[in-house]
């Protein structure tokens, strides 16, 4: 049930009850995902978010498998490690068929399978009788469609709707449909193998008879349709080909991704499985797009392209697999603002937010359908161009976006500095839009120490610290390009930039730096987080840098199992709030790379440590978009923010953030080098192999072996001119 909330709050997830199952299982593919409980169903109970979802628009509402009426006993259920395939086994209760012999429980064994390919949903149960007597015993699917936008599944309060069209069941095919207001007909074919017994508008009734140790066999097909109506792609297959054919094709495409990208191989089997699942759900949530492959934030909330979680996750993950930030560039290039539109908070050269394509977004009754309103993804923008070319020297690809990068300059020097203070400031143009647009976006993350509201124009404190890293990193890339004049230019505005920002910005009663600079200019005196980026970038001085990393480790801000957003002596602090004093894994995986890059490594060691013993208590080690902030207690596991999207691409990204950090992992192509400045590794690792890194046309192994004060560092294998260059 939606509850009414003010302008400013409205983009935000409303949670009126549970989820439905906190052990729910995910698939994705491109940009359809399926969110269904543990028994593989799709409930229309507690939060009411399970699905099958494509282009924004929830295509299934409802699916539940019953037999003889009832729901089967749950045994198992898990996704499959490379996360295409969700498995779920069941078995029968006791049954009391009618007009047939009563049915003990556990005689019948039922199997799912259900995998996501090309816009459908694949299905097959399987029925086995392991019992000594003929069964006879009816199954069913019950099926609903609702056609919801994402938004309104998250809360949204719509004041008109579409037509629901009449269903349709014809050659044993399920067609339910919807006409938006947005002149669009979405649909929902469904499709069995064998045609079902009966069939009505929202159930298909199989009758099986099972001889003795017998099985019977189920397919099902759900495809996702919108437009014009045509025929269902494979439609001249039969249903269990057509699973068989999706199965292979989805499993030949993630071996041929995976097979370009590095693997990592520790001494701890948890780390492993740690690294096991972020890879899946990285290669999961990650899109093909025209321009390349694009991260997805993650499910179920933010599945499209964000500017801001696609840059960061694409940084995280860039010494394991350039090819990200490839395909991020060149999709947020391609999607640049070209023109002022204040509804969309859009200024020239300014890197998009989030782009939708639901009915929603179409209508603009949501701002999100291509959406400007965050101060960040600009500068993070230039830096990772900056990142990518030191990582490949891809030199011919940073030339063609070499004009983006310009316009993003210019929109940092102009837009993003309205007032010409020096700082990056924003304030929203659109009563609609976000109010704040930083990382930190919910409407109360910045605020003044007695509690009270920054008023905008608010330059927030890791903001000029992307800015002085892209005034750096594109400042290399001038040179590199052959624009002598601006290279000079950028840097000295990158250092006037740093001293400024650590006068404007240091308190030393907090003995940190402000959240953020307000309207007035006047310092947002709250300790956060966000002080941490300033390590990250650069832009700190060596000794407020230091003062600032214990900070993060003291006990109001390190809660155990990792860095709180801030410190639990603010007055706005609860540690059940989105962004007020919670832990984002992301957060922590930057803040340990910039304390690694001052020399403070042991310190980015404890925050690893705290993210490992996380991904031992969540389910399938897969690290959430957030947790509660509350204390570490001995013997008990992290307390779930209740609406946090896992898998989150960004949290699945920071294991491999976190051990770059720890090794100070770096690369020169110019030289071929492939770099380690005095690498750790954390106690419960004692080796970690790398295979197949690369660098430019050359790729190594390498064996790391744990010392008490140093890592030893073995290069396997090598193929190609590369050099591993151990630094003190």
């Amino acid at each position: 049930m939606a509850t009414k909330i003010q302008l400013d709050e409205q983009w935000y997830i409303l949670a009126t009850s549970s989820p439905a199952d906190e052990r729910r299982r995910v698939l994705k593919h491109n940009d359809t995902f399926g969110l269904f409980d543990r028994f593989g169903d799709i409930q229309p109970i507690g939060m009411g978010e399970e699905g099958i979802y494509h282009g924004d628009t929830r295509f299934l509402s409802h699916q539940e498998l019953l037999i003889e009426g009832v729901r089967p006993m749950f045994l198992n259920s898990s996704v499959k490690d490379d996360s295409s395939l969700l498995i779920i086994e069941l078995m029968n209760p006791d049954l009391h068929p009618e007009g047939g012999d009563t049915v003990a429980k556990g005689l019948l064994h039922i199997f799912r399978a259900k995998l996501l390919w090309q816009g459908a949903c694949y299905e097959h149960v399987r029925v086995v009788n392991f019992g000594l007597d003929a069964v006879k015993a009816d199954i069913c699917m019950e099926f609903g469609a609702d056609f919801a936008d994402i938004f309104q599944v998250r809360g949204y309060q719509r004041h008109g709707h579409g037509e629901l069209l009449e269903p349709q069941t014809a050659n044993g095919e399920l067609l339910l449909g919807y006409r938006g207001l947005d002149e669009v007909t979405r649909r929902t074919r469904i499709s069995f193998e064998p045609q079902p017994d009966k069939l009505s508008a929202n159930r298909a009734e199989f009758r099986l008879q099972l001889p003795p140790k017998g099985e019977v066999h189920v397919y099902a097909t759900i495809q996702c349709e919108q437009g014009p109506q045509a025929a269902r792609p494979g439609s001249a297959l039969s249903e269990a080909d057509a699973y068989l054919q999706a199965y292979n094709d989805a499993s030949e495409s993630i071996g041929t991704y995976r097979n370009c990208r590095c693997s990592i191989v520790t001494s701890n089997a948890l780390v492993n499985q740690w690294l096991d699942r972020s890879v899946s759900d990285l290669d999961m949530l990650t899109s093909s797009m025209p321009e390349g492959s694009y991260p997805f934030a993650g499910v179920p909330w933010y599945s499209t392209t964000f500017g801001r979680d696609g840059i960061l996750t694409a940084r995280e993950c860039l010494w394991v697999d350039p090819r990200l930030a490839r395909g991020v560039l060149a999709f947020l290039a391609r999607t640049q603002a070209t023109e002022i539109d204040p509804a969309r908070d859009a200024e020239p050269g300014k890197i998009l937010h989030e782009a939708r394509n639901g009915e929603l977004a179409a209508l603009d009754e949501v701002p999100f359908r291509r959406y400007y309103g965050t101060v960040d993804a600009t500068p993070l923008f230039v830096g990772l161009a900056g990142a990518y070319y030191e990582r490949t020297g891809d030199i011919e690809f940073i030339r063609s976006i070499w004009p983006n990068v310009l316009r993003a300059l210019d929109w940092i020097d102009h837009y993003g500095d309205a007032d010409g203070d020096g700082f990056v400031e924003y304030a929203r143009k659109s009563e609609n839009g976000l109010q704040q647009q930083g990382w930190k976006d919910s409407h109360d993350s910045i605020f003044h120490s007695d509690g009270s509201m920054a008023q905008a124009p608010i330059a927030l404190c890791e903001v000029q610290g992307y800015v002085y890293e892209a005034k750096l990193r594109a400042a290399q890339l001038a040179e590199i390009l052959g624009e002598a004049a601006l290279a000079p230019a950028l840097r000295e505005s990158a250092r006037l930039l740093k001293q400024r920002f650590n006068e404007a910005f240091w308190c030393e009663e907090l003995g940190s730096y402000v959240i953020a600079l307000d309207g007035d200019k006047r310092q947002c005196a709250v300790a956060s987080s966000n002080a941490g980026h300033a390590l990250w970038s650069g832009i700190a001085s060596p000794e407020y840098a230091a003062r600032v990393a214990g900070r993060l480790l003291g006990e109001d801000f390190f809660c155990g199992w990792g860095i709180r957003t801030i410190s639990s002596k603010e007055v706005r602090y609860n540690p059940m709030a989105y962004h007020n004093g919670s832990v984002w894994p992301h957060d922590n995986a930057l803040i340990a790379e910039g304390m690694a890059r001052y020399g403070l490594t042991d310190k980015a060691l404890t925050v690893f440590s705290g993210m490992f013993d996380v991904s031992l208590y969540v389910d399938q080690h897969r690290l959430p978009e957030l947790f509660c902030g509350f204390e570490k207690r001995p013997g008990e596991g992290p307390t779930l923010y209740p609406v946090a999207c896992s898998p989150q691409a960004w949290a699945a990204g920071c294991v491999y953030y976190l051990l770059q950090a720890c090794l100070g992992l770096s690369f020169d192509p110019d030289k071929a080098e492939i770099r380690f400045r005095h690498p750790r590794l954390p106690p419960f690792l004692e080796t970690v192999e790398i295979n197949g890194l690369s660098l430019n046309d050359a790729t190594v192994d390498l064996r790391l072996q744990r010392y008490p004060n140093n890592v030893g560092i073995n290069v396997v294998r090598k193929e190609g001119r590369a050099e591993v260059v151990v630094m003190a």
